[in-house]
């Protein structure tokens, strides 16, 4: 019986941590050959080798995109943590166009390629006192367009460009939150702060409002792209989801009892939020579930299963 061909799939931004958890994933079927893309090789190399992950693996420049043919492009190009967020948020727009351009230009020529595109719930705008659903709408306060806006909307821009390309297969899947044993833990977000105080025995310091937030697995994020791919013939975006989401204060009393963290309540604590303040940052737009797409783990099943790899448990 013949082998099955290899499926050709290209990275960009392969150093990202959504990346990240997607190449470790797609390693492990053999029948998958990765071209990944990134500004630095070395730091690639380190982490494929950190993950004892080198077979059917080819590390790429991005002036090197046009030189194969594949059957999958996933753009990972994007901002990683909240310190890269304030320096290039300026730049935000350029950058989103100048890797969405490239990929676009190579799937005209390449029509039976599928593009899977990073977006963020930030394209519903910065509104999230409830979550978002199907009938949510994106707002914009067009004569005051402040910092706040510039990533949501620069992700709307791409969607709706690629929307208007419905000859051509692109998925764009809005991402809420996502976890690993792979994220930087110098990113300053919520889960990577609490993390970092329970390393170094330090208290966290946070606001009495139980923001509730949603976490997607690494396999579970897989599993939707991998329905993406089956799929074949398909333009559309998804919001993605867990099982179920996860309060502020459900993950501190877990990382409490678990692992012993000490955490206060300081009502005059002003918490940096970059692109707007979020309550209920999730989403219960489940069209992903026309594809197939069924979660198989919760935030915190992700919470947990990830950070006892971080913690060395």
């Amino acid at each position: 019986m013949m082998g099955e061909l290899k499926k050709k799939i290209a990275i960009l931004g392969a150093t990202s941590h959504i990346a990240k958890g997607l190449i470790y994933n797609f390693n492990k079927n053999e029948t998958n050959e990765l071209f990944l893309f990134a500004r630095s090789k070395d730091r690639l190399r380190e982490f494929l080798k950190s993950i004892e992950c080198g077979k059917n693996i080819h590390l790429k420049g991005f002036d090197e995109l046009n030189n194969e043919r594949y059957d999958v492009i996933i753009n990972c190009v994007g901002i990683s943590s909240a310190a890269d967020f304030e320096e290039r948020v300026s730049s935000y727009f350029r950058l989103t166009e100048q890797f969405d351009n490239l990929i676009l230009d190579y799937i005209s020529d390449h029509t039976s390629t599928l593009y899977v595109n990073f977006s963020s719930g930030a394209a519903y705008g910065t509104d999230f006192s409830i979550p978002a659903d199907e009938s949510t709408y994106s707002r914009w306060d067009i004569n005051h367009i402040s910092e706040a806006d510039y990533y949501g909307i620069a992700k709307l821009n791409s969607e709706a460009k690629h929307r208007a390309l419905k000859y051509l297969n692109i998925v764009d899947m809005r991402v809420f939150g996502c976890f690993s044993r792979f994220i930087d833990l110098g990113s300053r977000f919520l889960l990577t702060e609490i993390i970092s105080c329970v390393r170094e025995g330090k208290e966290f310091i946070t606001g009495p409002d139980n923001i509730v937030r949603d976490y997607i697995h690494p396999k579970d994020l897989y599993s939707l792209v991998q329905k993406c791919i089956d799929r074949k013939n398909i333009n559309d975006v998804f919001d993605v989801y867990s099982l179920k989401p996860v309060s502020k204060f459900e993950i501190t009393d877990y990382f409490a009892s678990q692992y012993g963290l000490t955490y206060s309540i300081k009502n005059d604590i002003k918490i940096s939020a970059l692109t707007g303040s979020k309550d209920y940052y999730y989403s219960n737009n489940k069209k992903a579930q026309d594809i197939g797409y069924y979660p198989q783990f919760t935030s915190m099943d992700c919470i947990m299963q990830e950070s006892k790899d971080i913690l060395n448990e």
